[in-house]
């Protein structure tokens, strides 16, 4: 992969955790990790109003949250603090990645979120409807994983409406630039109207995990193998919870239809993976078909 990771950074839990989830997958790809603060844009400052003094203290603040913020990132990681002002925390984000040429941008989950679980925050929230490249969203607790985990599996999960060259070729180049296992996880007997009977759901998994494997294989480079899974439960957090799921995996998800081409938004499958998921979730922008991924 090599390239860019932007972490955004809030001197919080969740900010030491989206860090550690950034530097275990700068590690694995051979990427650089940008670390960023970004600070509220002068005409945001009504109740001090902006001058030179203040500006300087939020700046030297910003940059001791940075310089505590690398300290556990391993020298043999390249990485870099930024201070960067935006109207949102989000804006600030999306233009830094676009700078920067980044191909991730990671954040933490809000805090109050269970350990291992996600809770999104106004600031992922509002990423996942305006990023124009992957998030990954770092859930409660990464910060204690061991580093040593790396990333070890990817799992890409594809619905009812595959639409997923982009969804799949994010995967395949994670799963590559990592050295990590391709896992395809076929929801789709978890994802059709309540009102279809029991039997087409059976006859549509099978059919719709042959045509993703089939779909999957012809598109897989030399050396990448891929396993199929197909989802089994009542709902999506049913079938997500009875998952065998890695401490060094990711689970890799497209938008949903109704975002813009090349933008993000959370579709309702994912929204409910992300309520059981214990694992980190990369979030795939939406393009255009006739444009590839």
């Amino acid at each position: 992969m090599s390239g860019h990771i932007v972490v955004g950074y809030t001197a919080t839990d969740a900010g030491a955790d989206a860090v550690a989830l950034g530097a275990r997958l700068a590690a694995a790809s051979g990427a650089s990790l940008d670390v960023v603060v970004i600070l509220p844009a002068d005409d945001r400052s009504v109740i001090t109003p902006p001058g030179a003094g203040y500006d300087r203290y939020l700046r030297e603040q910003a940059t001791t949250w940075l310089a505590e913020a690398v300290q556990g990132i391993p020298d043999a990681i390249p990485h870099g603090t930024h201070i960067r002002y935006g109207d949102s925390f989000a804006e600030g984000l999306v233009g830094a990645a676009g700078e920067l040429g980044a191909s991730h941008i990671v954040v933490g989950a809000a805090n109050g979120g269970l350990r291992g679980r996600h809770r999104l925050g106004t600031v992922a929230t509002e990423l996942l409807h305006s990023s124009d490249v992957p998030v990954v969203l770092a859930p409660e607790g990464s910060r204690r994983i061991d580093p040593a985990n790396g990333i070890t599996r990817i799992t890409c999960a594809i619905g009812t409406r595959p639409g997923a060259s982009a969804l799949l070729d994010e995967s395949v180049a994670l799963a590559a630039a990592t050295g990590a296992e391709l896992r395809l996880l076929s929801l789709v007997s978890v994802d059709l109207p309540a009102t279809v009977d029991t039997g087409v759901i059976r006859i549509a998994g099978a059919a719709h995990a042959d045509e993703v494997l089939t779909q999957a294989l012809a598109a897989l480079p030399d050396g990448i193998e891929a396993d199929v899974v197909v989802a089994r439960g009542d709902s999506i957090e049913d079938a997500v919870s009875h998952l065998s799921w890695e401490p060094g995996e990711l689970a890799v998800v497209g938008s949903s239809r109704l975002a813009q081409p090349r933008r993000l938004f959370l579709g309702s499958t994912a929204a409910k993976m992300l309520h059981e998921l214990p694992v980190p979730m990369v979030v795939v922008p939406r393009t255009r078909t006739s444009e590839g991924a």
